[in-house]
């Protein structure tokens, strides 16, 4: 099996947002960006393992500011680290008002994606090559939280 890099199965999508996507008041629903967020993580965890790929886990999703109708979502994706059958991606989520070209860091999330072979059972994925500082830092620091959710996983068995 060939290794691949980060970029090779980093993502960038946007969608223009629209009154279905929003509450009463103009702002668009949390669980809208979440959908956003976990498709485009999807896309880099297949893009990477060339397979199905589902999720596991979200280890964290944090939204910064509200995103409204009208606004341009863009969703950046990328690996932050592979196991054997399970990847790390970060997903950054961006509004841009279209009328003024205001960007804005609206949220951001981890998750934890598997993938499957034909059968529907984990399948072995390609290694990964970090060139970038940025990309052996965030390698880094996905180990770091993967580490954590072990821990917190073998604490919650003991009780």
């Amino acid at each position: 099996m060939e290794s691949k890099t980060a970029k090779d199965s980093a993502v960038i999508m946007s969608h223009v947002m629209l009154p279905e996507d929003a509450n009463p008041s103009g702002n668009i629903l949390g669980g809208v960006i979440m959908k956003h967020i976990d498709t485009t993580a999807t896309v880099v965890g297949m893009r990477h393992a060339r397979c199905n790929a589902v999720t596991a886990s979200v280890d964290r999703l944090d939204f910064h500011y509200p995103a409204y109708v009208g606004n341009l979502l863009t969703l950046k994706g990328s690996i932050n680290m592979v196991g054997r059958t399970s990847m790390e991606i970060g997903v950054r989520a961006e509004t841009e008002d279209l009328l003024t070209g205001k960007i804005r860091k609206i949220a951001s999330a981890y998750l934890t994606l598997v993938g499957l072979d034909e059968t529907g059972h984990t399948k072995e994925l390609p290694r990964i090559i970090f060139k970038t500082e940025e990309e052996k830092r965030r390698n880094t620091e996905a180990i770091e939280r993967r580490e954590s959710r072990l821990r917190e996983k073998k604490k919650k068995k003991k009780s």
